[in-house]
């Protein structure tokens, strides 16, 4: 099966209701033999579970869609998802479970210190795995710096998006002086602050002052006041929702009005409800889905995940979605689950998807162009696409 053109059929050949349109019957018109098994390995508790809930929910409509295709390699597909608890001790044990059970492919976790408590499971065990949202540099790689066959992502690396961030502040906004503020107990947020850092120097920017905070922080107070009193012109604050949206929602009341950088992170509604719409102003993050985009795949994804869940698909329910494609295609091409065999068509793959054409590099990263996104009012405006690969 032709799962590029399995792609459009089963999300641009949706209608606005969110079912599937009358379509020519496809090479695998009826599912025989035992369920091709998908692990879900996602935080569905613990901090990490705006995420993880959305992107189990991608993850369940691409399985509902791609069954109602005809499955894969004409069998049907069963997700066997688990809540890893946004821990790394329970996420250890979820992916050893999903390996000793021999499922045929596992998607998850979504935060990376808990990708790295899985990692090494999934590299011993043999398993096609999709990274959809982990963003550390090394995700991809072993200890020893080898490329793990066997697994891929997504998302952007750490380095990526903090270019994009410095290079757009300062190249078209014209930004020279910047603040930076990191989560010293977040991987996520020191892995993006040091680049980002080290690329706005490069081009010629000043690093006024840094502030630094710990996860579970609620009061930003003392470090607004700090800033009130520097003269700069952008913030970067690689964080995740649960700070950023408290502290912009202190910020901006406070009279901090400077346009405010991040990285994914930022991409969920949660971000706006704990800012406010009205705090939630000049913040642009890198995100490569976009709910309001007008293209037909979009809005008929939206459409059909609306109507299953009753609200709007962020940038990781959309990594859940098309993260299931890039397995089923790449087992199609594969014509088999040997995980070997599977690894190496991943590494082919070209697929229109939400997300962007998904391609990978040969670090298993995506290598298209970062969207950077613009907030205005708790609501996306424009979006600018900037390059953040490593300086020449």
């Amino acid at each position: 099966m032709d799962f590029k053109k399995v792609f459009v059929k089963a999300v641009a050949g949706l209608t606005l209701a969110g079912s599937l349109v009358q379509a020519a019957p496809l090479a695998v018109s009826a599912q025989e033999g035992d369920p091709i098994v998908i692990g879900s390995n996602y935080e569905l508790s613990g901090y990490a579970s705006s995420y993880g809930v959305a992107l189990t929910e991608g993850t369940e409509l691409a399985v509902e869609h791609i069954n109602e295709q005809g499955g894969i390699l004409g069998r049907p597909v069963e997700l066997n998802s688990i809540d890893n608890k946004s821990d790394k001790t329970e996420t250890a044990s979820v992916a050893t479970r999903m390996v000793e059970e021999g499922v045929d492919a596992i998607v998850g976790p979504a935060a990376t210190d808990v990708v790295n408590a899985a990692k090494p499971i999934y590299d011993e065990g043999g398993v096609t795995t999709i990274i959809p949202a982990a963003t550390a540099d090394d995700t991809t790689f072993r200890e020893d710096g080898s490329v793990i066959e066997n697994l891929y992502r997504l998302a952007f690396t750490y380095t990526y998006q903090a270019n994009a961030a410095a290079r757009y502040s300062f190249n078209e906004m014209g930004a020279t002086k910047a603040v930076v503020l990191t989560d010293t107990s977040n991987d996520y947020s020191t892995g993006q602050a040091e680049p980002f850092k080290a690329e706005f120097e490069r081009l010629g920017g000043e690093i006024v002052t840094e502030e630094f905070y710990t996860s579970g922080e609620q009061d930003f107070s003392a470090i607004v006041t700090n800033l009130l009193a520097q003269d700069f012109d952008v913030i970067y604050m690689p964080a995740f929702y649960t700070e950023g949206g408290l502290f912009l929602k202190q910020a901006r009341e406070m009279g901090v009005a400077q346009p405010l950088f991040s990285g994914h992170g930022f991409a969920t509604d949660t971000l706006v409800e704990l800012a406010g719409p009205q705090n939630a102003t000049e913040v642009y993050y890198t995100s490569q889905f976009f709910p309001g985009a007008e293209d037909e795949q979009s809005q008929a994804f939206v459409a059909a995940y609306e109507e299953k869940y009753n609200k709007t698909p962020d940038t990781f329910a959309a990594f859940g979605y098309d993260s299931v494609f890039v397995i089923a295609e790449a087992m199609e091409r594969a014509g088999s689950t040997d995980y070997e065999a599977v690894s190496a068509e991943i590494a082919n793959t070209e697929l229109p998807a939400l997300t962007g054409t998904i391609q990978f590099d040969e670090n298993h990263n995506p290598s298209n162009n970062a969207p950077m996104r613009k907030m205005v009012d708790g609501e996306i405006v424009d979006t600018f696409e900037v390059d953040g690969s490593p300086a020449e």
